[in-house]
């Protein structure tokens, strides 16, 4: 039962995931990863190659490619313990799989290697992944605005998340960060994002190093009347991240999402009460001063 599920769901989505994987970034990085494959398994190229098979069969995989195949197939499952998105992992299989594919050809010839790696920088100084683009209830500040915004009303909770675009741990993290914001986004707790790769002197300003070693990007930082409240991931004395998951469980349980979410939602009804009460006591005002311009031109018609 669950496989036919999960079939469903994959042939559900499967038009999502066609126009996703059209994408140049994908595709190039698909046949950059099956590229020794394919050197080595066709016919009239293959037969020119070295290899250290016993039976001279230069065009199927000697007993050292195995081994790195099966190595890169170890380390590829291992990163993929922590991807949360299907981009990470794809990102890890095409990522790891360039560094195969680069030994290999390095091992089989070393001009072929040089080619390769040549293409493989080409390919990130040309090529990008692609940005989320997607519904969201986010707000974009910048190093003008942020202190403003965070600071503009005590009442309202932010939860604003530091990135920057060349981080690939953002780009996987912003379809997640979006979708938190469609379900707990209101007028007492909302979502923010600040590029910290661009505006510099707010990643100095809030303390989130840009630094790749670091690994603090992304950061989410809750604030409450322009104070931080608490951030993950945490930071230790040497200023390193402490090791954190960024899926939506665990971020609904240590910002308590649920909890500010239902807070939030009453702040709202307190504040139309108010704002409700407001207007009657203006009509009721409004409305003595009618009765005494009637009574005052009745009595100079009196008169």
């Amino acid at each position: 039962m669950g496989l036919i599920t999960g079939v469903c769901a994959f042939l559900y989505h499967l038009p999502q995931i066609y126009k996703w994987l059209l994408k140049p970034y994908y595709i190039t990085s698909f046949f950059m990863t099956i590229a020794f494959l394919v050197v080595r398994k066709t016919p009239g190229l293959c037969e020119h190659l070295a290899t250290q098979r016993e039976d001279g069969n230069s065009c199927d995989f000697d007993w050292r490619e195995v081994e790195i195949l099966m190595f890169l197939s170890a380390i590829v499952m291992m990163k993929n313990r922590r991807a949360i998105t299907l981009e990470q992992h794809i990102g890890n299989l095409f990522l790891f799989s360039k560094v195969a594919n680069a030994i290999l050809f390095f091992r089989l010839d070393i001009r072929l290697g040089i080619l390769y790696l040549a293409l493989c920088v080409a390919f990130v100084m040309t090529c990008k992944p692609p940005l989320y683009v997607g519904p969201e209830y986010i707000k974009y500040f910048s190093d003008k605005t942020i202190d403003e915004e965070l600071q503009k009303d005590s009442r309202v909770t932010w939860i604003v998340e530091f990135y920057a675009n060349w981080s690939s741990d953002c780009q996987s993290f912003a379809p997640v960060y979006a979708d938190l914001s469609l379900k707990y986004n209101c007028a007492g707790l909302r979502f923010g994002k600040v590029d910290v790769g661009r505006y510099g002197e707010v990643s100095q300003r809030y303390k989130v190093s840009t630094s790749p070693l670091s690994k603090q990007l992304p950061s989410l930082v809750l604030f409450q009347g322009g104070q931080e409240i608490m951030r993950r991931p945490a930071v230790d004395s040497k200023g390193r991240a402490i090791s954190w998951t960024f899926n939506e469980e665990n971020i609904i349980r240590e910002f308590d999402l649920n909890e500010r979410f239902q807070k939030s939602k009453k702040l709202n009804k307190s504040r139309a009460l108010k704002e409700e009460k407001q207007q009657n006591s203006h009509q009721e005002e409004a409305e003595p001063d009618a009765d005494t311009q009637e009574q005052s031109s009745e009595s100079k018609k009196d008169k």
